[in-house]
């Protein structure tokens, strides 16, 4: 079975639209800025339900509780199979108050050494045509989606 992630696409009108997105931690993703950006997101366990998943990986990813009216998003499945379901919420939030949880990977590769790094390492407001050239391209489809519905 695909693994499946749960999160939130946070958006303000302000003065155009934009979305808030953020990079992704660690030494792999250390140099990479296009299509690497994404919501925050995480897995979550099947007991969990995916929009409370979605509320609770925001706030871990971030240090910010996300409150509002949820809008469902298509379902998209990113690269290697995994599904992600996310919805949309107005809100704003100052990009640089943001603190992630960590994670530890054995760093460099193969050293029997452990290092932590941070799940994001930075978020930033876009605007539409910034986000589809930062975001993961398979979650282009919330962008139009949102463009559609509030441009």
């Amino acid at each position: 079975m695909a693994k499946q992630s749960a999160g939130l696409l946070v958006f303000r009108r302000k003065p155009a639209l934009q979305v808030f997105l953020v990079h992704p931690g660690g030494p792999y993703f250390a140099k990479k800025d296009l299509s690497s950006w994404t919501i925050p997101k995480g897995e979550y366990p099947s007991h969990e339900q995916p929009l409370e998943a979605a509320k609770r990986e925001f706030h871990e990813e971030t240090g910010t509780f996300i409150d509002g009216v949820f809008i469902p998003l298509p379902t998209v499945k990113q690269k290697g199979g995994k599904i992600i379901l996310a919805w949309a919420v107005e809100a704003d939030l100052d990009e640089a108050t943001i603190h992630s949880n960590t994670f530890a990977i054995e760093w460099p590769p193969r050293s029997g050494k452990a290092q932590r790094f941070p799940e994001i390492d930075k978020a930033a407001w876009f605007t539409i045509t910034e986000d589809k050239l930062k975001i993961n391209p398979a979650q282009i489809p919330w962008l139009e989606e949102l463009e559609a519905s509030y441009s």
